[in-house]
């Protein structure tokens, strides 16, 4: 038998990558493009794919299905994008509980680092405190007090394992006070039940629940963030009143390991002019979200930063997934 013929076969596949994988890279998207929101409709994270949803579309002449898998505080719709084809057409918005969970659940069925490409940290937003209009207290100072006197009375209503919730624990802690606060399956339940008054109070993002304070649903008493928000100038922060506390949140863009890096610009690129476009940054601003836009070794950077940043906080909180 000739030699080089058992090598055609060899070489043929090896022409054939060459081919096609570049061009792959060239021609993306050639399809629809998935967006996995790992949490219920109706919160922040919600809230921003779907206002980015049809700039994206223009952009990349494709589809963009934004797809709800919320549960397991988030790590339902992060192991599905975890687990996904490395191409770039199924993409995750991770936010801050992509940091906190390897501290409240040892044997995640993913790698939060390892498993995934970076390739944005898409934006910053601010956090805020807020109360159903039917409680008595309109600032933190009065808050503490009011739950001082109920102590184990008021609830909250919070996402379970994200910043938000870990801003409730952070807050129990430092001004000492007794509430009960309920982990939901995810922050559009847990809004909807504070705006109903089925629970007392909750930390949301701003995105999520300007809305309702705007139209008096809910009373908004205390700023989580380090300054106060351009949207609600006249609301302290909850750090005027105790000293030291600090809560916001992020929201990230990743894909599956291994995604190639051609296309993993293309897709920084897309999400990059559709953040940038002007009537998005200003809508994104009026709710308390800044556009970062970073790169994807920026966010490579920050990732395990932010890890051992909440590792802390769940430790010294003592936070359990419950």
């Amino acid at each position: 038998m000739n030699p080089l013929k058992s090598l055609i076969p060899a070489l043929v596949a090896a022409a054939m990558l060459i081919a096609f994988g570049p061009a792959s890279a060239q021609t993306y998207p050639s399809k629809s493009i998935r967006i996995v929101v790992p949490a219920v409709p109706g919160g922040g994270t919600d809230i921003l794919a779907r206002l980015l949803s049809p700039r994206l579309t223009e952009i990349f002449g494709q589809t963009i299905i934004v797809d709800n898998r919320g549960g397991a505080f988030t790590n339902i719709g992060t192991e599905i994008v975890a687990r996904s084809a490395p191409d770039g057409y199924t993409l995750l918005i991770a936010t801050t509980p992509h940091a906190i969970n390897p501290a409240l659940f040892p044997k995640l069925p993913f790698d939060p680092i390892n498993d995934f490409t970076m390739m944005s940290q898409l934006a910053l937003t601010q956090t805020v405190l807020v109360v159903h209009p039917s409680l008595p207290a309109t600032n933190v100072k009065e808050f503490i007090a009011l739950a001082k006197a109920r102590p184990g009375q008021l609830t909250a209503g919070t996402a379970g394992g994200n910043s938000a919730y870990l801003a409730v624990e952070m807050l129990k802690s430092m001004a000492k006070i007794d509430v009960l606060n309920i982990a939901y399956k995810g922050a559009g339940q847990a809004l909807n039940d504070t705006v109903a008054g089925q629970v007392q109070f909750q930390v949301n993002t701003l995105l999520a629940a300007l809305p309702f304070i705007q139209a008096g649903r809910l009373r908004a008493i205390g700023v989580c963030g380090a300054k106060r928000a351009t949207a609600l100038p006249e609301v302290a922060t909850v750090a005027e009143t105790i000293k030291g506390f600090e809560s916001s949140g992020w929201y990230a863009l990743m894909g599956a390991a291994g995604t190639p890096r051609d296309v993993v610009l293309r897709i920084h690129d897309g999400f990059s002019k559709a953040l940038r476009t002007p009537e998005i940054t200003r809508r994104l601003a009026e709710m308390g979200v800044d556009v970062v836009a970073g790169t994807p070794d920026e966010l490579t950077r920050l990732m395990p930063r932010e890890i051992a940043k909440w590792g802390a906080v769940v430790k010294s909180s003592g936070a359990k997934a419950e």
